[in-house]
């Protein structure tokens, strides 16, 4: 099978396409072959030799934790799904054509593969900041880097739960936001004068990593209730760093319940073929991005 591999850490350029042995799936995992993959900026994070705990890399390594495709190998123990099954879910080096799945759901039916793709980790992690950062119905969050997917699956459940947010996009991204139901207004200059003209800040998500955890932490009063998934410094400001994911399987079962009763839907800003996987990862650290990018490896069946 093909697969996206690197044997060394560094930029976009270590990524190679190489043939590689079939996985096999273990006592409570699933393989699928992959019919698209998700991109996350965790992937480049880790190609890039950045410390993750949660994801420790031995070299040669894969690449990709999302994916979406058709069941055809079911490890021991596994009941309640059979090859042939359409499902999405987290694994290990999903940027290939088939890989090995430890959590998985069936794929609401109104979803293509590519869209699918992109829902895993993202919902997963708006799903634990939101729950960190303490936000509760009826308080405004202030969301840095609102537009991508996270910031995108973060304002759809934070309006669900009656949370006002506040969303920060480049200005092209402004209408978007507001589609979303958020409040919004640009990066720049002046740029909190802005935000405390739309209202008090109860909380902030920092998604972007772009500098601004001490300006959040003035918004909101309190470094406590400022969290960053995007910032490694965090902790020198006192402002808590997310960067180990929770529980896959229970925010899997909540996206499926928000998808199916029309309460989120992240879009696919772009699309990727698996070759093109050292572009995908120069445009995801670059940012701007409107929802999701993903790789498509095989054609929609």
């Amino acid at each position: 099978m093909r697969k996206v591999s690197f044997a060394e850490f560094g930029g976009p350029d270590v990524l190679r396409l190489v043939d590689a042995e079939e996985p096999h799936a273990g006592p409570g995992q699933v393989r699928i072959a992959v019919r698209a993959a998700g991109v996350n900026p965790v992937d480049w994070r880790i190609r890039e030799g950045q410390v993750l705990g949660a994801h420790p890399v031995e070299l040669p390594s894969g690449v990709g934790l999302d994916a979406a495709g058709v069941v055809d190998e079911v490890g021991e123990g596994v009941e309640g799904v059979e090859p042939g099954d359409r499902v999405f879910g987290e694994g290990t080096d999903t940027y290939a054509e088939f890989a090995v799945l430890s959590a998985w759901a069936r794929m609401p039916g109104n979803l293509t593969f590519e869209e699918a793709a992109g829902y895993p980790s993202v919902v997963e992690t708006a799903l634990r900041v939101l729950h960190e950062v303490g936000v509760r119905p009826g308080e405004t969050l202030l969301v840095s880097g609102a537009s991508g997917g996270v910031g995108s699956a973060v304002l759809q459940i934070a309006r669900d739960r009656g949370i006002t947010v506040i969303g920060t996009a480049g200005a092209a991204n402004q209408d978007y936001l507001r589609d979303l139901g958020a409040l919004a207004t640009t990066y720049g200059q002046g740029w909190t004068e802005r935000v405390r003209r739309l209202g008090h800040v109860d909380a902030a998500l920092d998604l972007a990593g772009s500098g601004v955890i001490r300006e959040l932490t003035e918004l909101t009063g309190d470094p406590a209730r400022v969290l960053s998934i995007a910032d490694l410094d965090a902790p020198r400001f006192g402002v808590r760093f997310s960067g180990t994911a929770g529980d896959i399987r229970a925010a899997l079962t909540e996206a499926v319940d928000l998808i199916s009763r029309g309460r989120l839907h992240i879009p696919v800003d772009k699309s990727y073929r698996l070759d093109e996987a050292a572009s995908a990862h120069i445009d995801s650290r670059a940012g701007h991005t409107r929802g999701r990018r993903v790789l498509v490896v095989a054609a929609e069946r």
